[in-house]
């Protein structure tokens, strides 16, 4: 069972995002724990992939900073046991199917389990093939989070009903990055998952301002922002931490009392 429930229980969730070694993997960890100050109920780290193929341009060049500093797999597993020193904080990698299936399914949620990581993303696992990964992960108390786009409501039922840890709401179609306006109707899609599944929600895809966050927080139970938090990073380099800090915070405020 893994950690991430605790996510939930305190009112709606704040999610951010971090690529595990941009610009280096000290500066992440501090960038992790900024967020954690900030009120950050979960953090995603990126473990980064050559060809992230979700990710808009500034996930994508934050992707290529990392592996040019030397990220590997083994270095995030590293940051991790870190990170894991200072926090408890539930922590969930995002990455793609290769990275894991080179690592070797079982050895890689083996070291997730050893190190405390509690959940996987990964975008580009088809969820007729998700059988195998997804059974290997569960044995070692990772949950494979499932991914929801703006679909069929059939197929909304059926992923939602096998989901565990939460459910990751992609607010609109294409790749990740800030949007100024989000037209989805993402409290029908929710609607749909919440008569199939009792896992929380949390939306993300697009999310950048405290209004945003504000506005889907009442519709579902937690909000992701991943763009916005890498901009920063792209912005202010090795300085980048009390800037994330404080984004992080007016953004956990501005759901914080939502019910």
């Amino acid at each position: 069972m893994s950690n991430i429930a605790e996510a939930f229980k305190n009112g709606k969730a704040f999610i951010g995002f971090v690529t595990g070694g941009d610009p280096s993997l000290k500066k992440s960890e501090e960038f992790i724990l900024a967020m954690v100050q900030g009120g950050a109920d979960l953090v995603e780290i990126g473990i980064p992939f050559s060809d992230p193929i979700a990710e808009g341009p500034v996930i994508q060049e934050a992707n290529i900073r990392a592996l040019a500093a030397g990220a590997t797999v083994d270095k995030i597993f590293d940051l991790v046991v870190s990170v894991r020193q200072k926090t408890k904080v539930p922590l969930v990698f995002l990455t793609y199917l290769n990275p894991v299936f080179n690592y070797g399914y079982s050895r890689f949620f083996q070291r997730c389990a050893e190190v405390g990581v509690d959940g996987i993303i990964i975008p580009d696992l088809p969820y007729e093939e998700k059988g195998e990964l997804t059974e290997i992960a569960a044995g070692f108390g990772v949950d494979a989070i499932s991914l929801i786009a703006p679909t069929s409501e059939q197929r909304i039922k059926q992923i939602a009903a096998e989901a565990t840890g939460f459910i990751y709401v992609v607010s609109s179609m294409g790749v990740t990055g800030m949007r100024s306006e989000i037209k989805t109707d993402l409290s029908s899609i929710i609607g749909v998952i919440r008569e199939a599944s009792s896992v929380p929600t949390a939306v993300g895809f697009g999310i950048n301002t405290p209004k945003q966050a504000e506005e889907i927080a009442k519709i579902t139970d937690g909000v992701i922002v991943g763009s916005a938090i890498v901009k920063i990073v792209e912005k202010y380099g090795e300085e980048a931490g009390p800037y994330i800090y404080d984004y992080v915070r007016g953004m956990k405020d501005a759901v914080r009392d939502i019910v």
